[in-house]
């Protein structure tokens, strides 16, 4: 699992370091072979390449002919790249999705169980100051059930 948030750096090349805390787990659950893809949130999502194919597979086999599930399929497979851990543990991230997701040097790595976000570093700390203070705009408030998780 991957989990916390660390601030990351990318090169002039759109290189990232991969934390050191990481790559190990990295390298044994997919020798080093990442996808990346976008997300709704404009931030890019980085699986393991087992968890990625498992997740592809379950989203392809939703019915395409539904308009809002061929979108999904559209953006995130249609979207998808392969990444490779290099011996320096750097990731590189292609030009199209670090445009997208409107990275620039500084950014976000957050750990979300069997995926990573990847966030530009600026957007991250308005996004997460809107979804703390509620002024986010997307109604999204806690269900009775998350309310009985938090301490």
């Amino acid at each position: 699992m991957f989990r916390g948030a660390t601030k990351v750096t990318l090169d002039a090349k759109g290189r990232m370091a991969v934390p050191a805390r990481y790559r190990d787990r990295i390298i044994s659950r997919c020798d080093g072979h990442l996808i990346c893809t976008i997300d709704q949130d404009q931030c890019l999502l980085i699986y393991p390449l087992p968890d990625w194919e498992d997740m592809e597979r379950r989203l392809m086999k939703l019915p395409g002919t539904k308009p809002p599930i061929r979108r999904l399929q559209r953006i995130m497979v249609g979207h998808a790249a392969d990444l490779e851990l290099d011996a320096h543990g750097r990731i590189l991230i292609p030009m199209e999705l670090r445009e997208f997701a409107g990275l620039d040097r500084q950014a976000m790595l957050l750990g979300q169980g069997v995926k990573f976000e990847l966030w530009d570093e600026t957007r991250w700390n308005e996004r997460r100051e809107e979804w703390l203070t509620g002024t986010a705009g997307d109604g999204l408030g806690l269900p009775e059930e998350l309310e009985s998780l938090l301490i």
